[in-house]
Parts: structure tokens; sequence; C-alpha cells
């Protein structure tokens, strides 16, 4: 960790700046930038982000409370290791919650949401022929915020909010590997068929085969 790099601070705006700082270290975890394992001194972030140390404490506060970040004793936080246990907890939750939104969507939809949602699949499916996971992974994002909305329950993102970063974290994982990439377009290809359809069933089944095909590589990558 250089203090000298000027490219995380944060900025002063309207923003309070702990959810500034929040993000800031939440997307230098998720993006790799902050290795597994690494030690985050408190001195070393207030420099790096411009900003005081009961912020940093707050924000580091948060991200344990994420998952990302865990404090060990007499050693202080430290980013937390993504083991293939909690890897597929993550995945058996997050893939029951996406079905049940996929299942609903296809219920409740309306034609604009699915149009948008078709959109959104050509532009995922554009990332996707780039190769470049990070505008994979904003198109991914954009995929289920559709699907999510469309859905008509707000429960399900909520609840998946929770592990939002872990979630990326895996996603980064999975889509390391270029031999994922044709797999997975057609997997979210076959849910926006089911959905296209209104057969709830269908995308339900289709969504789950896809989260479990990201699991079985991104497993495989984390027990490497």
């Amino acid at each position: 960790m250089t203090t000298t790099d000027q490219s995380m601070r944060v900025a002063p705006v309207a923003a309070p700046i702990r959810s500034q700082v929040v993000e800031t270290l939440r997307t230098a975890i998720t993006s790799g930038r902050f290795a597994p394992g690494q030690r985050l001194v408190e001195k070393d972030l207030c420099d790096l982000l411009g900003v005081s140390r009961p912020s940093v404490r707050e924000a580091l506060r948060e991200l344990e409370s994420e998952g990302l970040i865990r404090t060990i004793p007499n050693r202080g936080p430290l980013v937390s290791m993504l083991s293939a246990e909690d890897a597929a907890s993550i995945y058996q939750v997050r893939g029951v919650l996406e079905a049940l939104a996929a299942k609903l969507f296809a219920e409740k939809a309306t034609p604009e949401q699915v149009a948008a949602l078709s959109d959104s699949v050509d532009r995922l499916a554009a990332a996707y022929g780039s190769g470049e996971v990070e505008q994979i992974l904003v198109a991914k994002k954009a995929f289920y915020d559709i699907l999510l909305d469309g859905s008509q329950n707000v429960i399900i993102p909520s609840m998946l909010r929770t592990m939002n970063a872990r979630i990326t974290q895996l996603r980064r994982v999975s889509l390391s590997s270029p031999k994922r990439l044709p797999g997975s377009i057609r997997e979210i290809r076959a849910v926006l068929k089911a959905i296209k359809a209104r057969d709830p069933e269908a995308a339900f089944q289709a969504s789950l085969r896809h989260i479990a095909e990201a699991s079985k590589v991104a497993m495989t990558k984390l027990k490497d």
C-alpha cells in the first residue's frame, strides 16, 4: 500500500465522507487492489484517502460487517480470505434468491421491463465479447438491477445487498476464466428466453443452472 498514490483520494462532495470511504475501500477490495490477507493500517489508509482516522474506523467496521474485513487481535484489520466454504454458502443463497427473482419477473414484469431486460442482455453479450471483466461486471449489474426491479419483491434485493460485495468478488473469480464466458452468456440468454415465454418455472430453473455453473468455476479456482 503506497501512501503517495492519489487515485484513491476522497473528494469533499455532498455525500457523507464515511459513505465515500466505505465505497472506495469496498471497491479496492472487490477489485483486488487490496489483496486477500493484506493488513490494512489505519494511518496508511488515512494518508491514502485524505480523511480522518474516525472516518476510516467507521468504514472498516461496516466492511467487517459485510465480511470483507476481519480483525485479528494484535494485528488489526485484514482483507478477508474468500474460502471455498464461504463461497459455497454464498452461491447457495444467491442461487435461490436470483432464481426466485427470475421467476417473479416472468410472472409480473411489464412488457417494457422485459424489453429493457432484453436490451441489457444484448449489452452484456457485447461486454462478454470484449473479454474485459470490468465491462462485464458493469453490464451484469445493469441486468440484475432490471431483473430485481421487475420481480416486484423488495426483500430479495435487500437480502442480496448484504452479500453484494462478496458476490462481486465471486463474479470476478468465475469470469477470470475465458472458457467460462461463452457458457455464461448462453445461460443468461436461456433465462431471458424463459422470461419472454412467461414461463416462471423455466426461468427459475435456468437461473439456478446459471449460478450452479458459475459456482463450479469459482470453486475450482478457489481450491487451486
